[in-house]
């Protein structure tokens, strides 16, 4: 069959499922900030407008039209000026090929969700640019880094939620209550930064007579709230039984941020230790008793796993004719129950998509994920080595006043004016280091052990003691996992971002059944350039159309090619 006789068949070929991305298409700009303090501000959102026009205009790409422009935090995609701007675009698909954005976080920083809604705007004829990060994300390896990028965004938040934690944590071991003030106190001086003043109000001191009544009367609950509603107190008598337990009231600090700590708090006891321990003797009793027994051996998931229906969480019951155990869902009335085998399997595969299948992977994957997080936090880190030396050449300063104060150069009301000012503004600076600065040792730490942990997950938790198996569960989800009972199925609530990394980029990196990447991997637009200098990694990977990366300090030849390790990067 001639070429040309080809014409006819012509209707047949099938036509490709993602749309062409129109060069010539217009584009419309998004700006946000994350707080309202920063928008009446305004200079961010400025700066993130300047430079998206400016990369418009230098890219030749006419704007439609704006949107953002205010506050909105990125903790959700579900915005109402970001819902607005997706609403629009997708409308005007014939006529816009680009959102530009000051950097993929001013997108989302959601990870994966984030990253989904990039894929499928790119199946739309529609690509998301940064002017800060800008990777070609119709290549393979850009789609790669910029997946990353979203990744990080949220591995970010995860950081400073950290911090946020770490100096909870430090309050209370301290002695302080963070969150609402218990029932029966008052704080006389509230306000962020200042010292707590907790004391027993006009309501705690009537509460003080239920715990001695309940101490040395027994009495029961209702009984006790109508004895109590007849002083002038008015409370619901199911609220006794939080009151009776909670250890605040008798002068110490719980929390689930500091497990398994008592604490001496530095407000007032509502009770003595000993009346609150009487009162809690039995509970006390039976906490002791709860050691692990074979039933939450065999119901690891239990209180982890929450319904989607209701939000309650699953708890578990064995069947004993059977010798079978299930799981159910807690909430009153509910018929929901599974098979704790069955359970267990689907938590199983459902790990599995959090695992690493191929060891050839994971140089590459630490590698670029480390390179990639420093890249998305150049400014701050660069900004945090700034003001170090500052605090360096401060130190230097007071050294050099002290010499001076020494040999009589100075007097020392000069000496002591200059130090004090000095070392006010070094101290300034380290609390800003202290609570600003990334610890790129521990970065590097956490993304060597999620990466290694990840090629084992399924066989870890399900060859592990309960210990190990609740380690691994709120590892990877740190919010626990919502069942579908209807649909049979697990649904995540929130990844850690590590983890969550882990199927983008295996998709991302490509690869069909037997390992070796998908034959339409794209080199990068942005490869490196060779020469005398080394080979400087510019936030791309590369990776040849037949060959697998390589181990580091190792080559491997594959057809006309060869590919080798080289200071952090494959190089063809």
């Amino acid at each position: 069959m001639k070429k040309n006789e080809f014409t006819a068949f012509a209707k047949y070929a099938k036509s490709s499922k993602t749309k062409q991305i129109n060069m010539q298409g217009k584009a419309v700009i998004y700006t946000r900030v994350s707080t309202k303090e920063q928008a009446e501000n305004n200079a961010s959102l400025e700066t993130q407008m300047k430079y998206c026009e400016v990369y418009a205009k230098n890219k030749g790409i006419e704007v439609m039209e704006y949107f953002g422009g205010t506050y909105e935090s990125a903790k959700s995609d579900e915005r109402k000026h970001f819902q607005k701007m997706l609403t629009y675009v997708k409308r005007h698909k014939k006529d816009i090929s680009y959102i530009i954005v000051y950097s993929y976080d001013r997108f989302s920083r959601t990870g994966a969700s984030g990253d989904y809604i990039s894929k499928q705007l790119m199946k739309e004829g529609i690509v998301v640019l940064s002017v800060t990060q800008d990777v070609d994300a119709t290549t393979a390896s850009g789609s790669f880094q910029q997946s990353l990028y979203y990744m990080f965004s949220q591995f970010d938040n995860e950081l400073r939620r950290d911090k946020s934690v770490s100096g909870m944590q430090e309050k209370l071991r301290k002695g302080y209550w963070i969150g609402s003030i218990p029932f029966g106190y008052t704080n006389l001086n509230p306000g962020k930064g200042k010292e707590q003043n907790i004391v027993i109000n006009d309501q705690g001191k009537l509460l003080r007579y239920a715990f001695k009544w309940r101490a040395s009367e027994n009495l029961s609950y209702r009984e006790i709230a109508e004895r109590l509603e007849r002083k002038g107190l008015t409370i619901k008598y199911k609220k006794l039984s939080d009151y009776f337990r909670n250890p605040f009231y008798c002068g110490l600090i719980v929390s689930a941020h500091i497990p398994n700590e008592v604490v001496q708090g530095k407000h007032e006891a509502l009770v003595s230790k000993e009346l609150f321990l009487k009162i809690n003797d039995s509970l006390r009793n039976k906490d002791k008793s709860q050691s692990y027994n074979k039933d939450e051996e065999n119901l690891p998931l239990k209180q982890f796993i929450k319904a989607s229906s209701c939000g309650g969480y699953y708890t578990g019951y064995l069947v004993k004719r059977k010798g079978l155990y299930y799981y159910k869902n807690n909430r009153s009335g509910s018929k929901e129950n599974r098979s704790a085998k069955v359970m267990h399997l689907k938590f199983e595969e459902i790990l599995k998509q959090y695992q690493l299948s191929d060891q050839k992977y994971i140089a590459p994957l630490k590698e670029v994920m480390k390179y990639t997080f420093l890249e998305h936090h150049k400014e701050q880190l660069q900004e945090s080595k700034a003001i170090e030396k500052q605090v360096r050449d401060l130190d230097n300063r007071i050294e050099l006043l002290e010499e001076r104060f020494v040999y009589n150069e100075i007097s020392r009301e000069q000496y002591l004016k200059f130090k004090v000012k000095s070392e006010k503004e070094r101290i300034k600076k380290q609390e800003y280091l202290q609570a600003n600065s990334l610890d790129v040792s521990n970065l590097e730490k956490a993304v060597d052990y999620a990466v290694d942990y990840s090629s084992q997950l399924a066989v870890l938790w399900s060859s592990g003691d309960l210990e190990t198996k609740k380690r691994v569960q709120n590892m990877v989800f740190p919010d626990g996992i919502l069942f579908d009972h209807k649909n049979d199925r697990y649904r995540t609530i929130r990844v850690n971002s590590i983890f969550g990394a882990i199927p983008t980029i295996m998709g991302n990196m490509g690869g069909n059944k037997n390992g070796t990447p998908s034959k339409n991997m794209k080199v990068s637009r942005l490869v490196l350039e060779t020469g005398l200098e080394p080979v400087r990694p510019n936030g791309h990977w590369i990776l040849s159309p037949t060959c697998l990366p390589i181990p580091p300090l190792e080559q491997l030849s594959c057809g006309s090619k060869t590919l080798v390790y080289f200071n952090s990067v494959y190089q063809i």
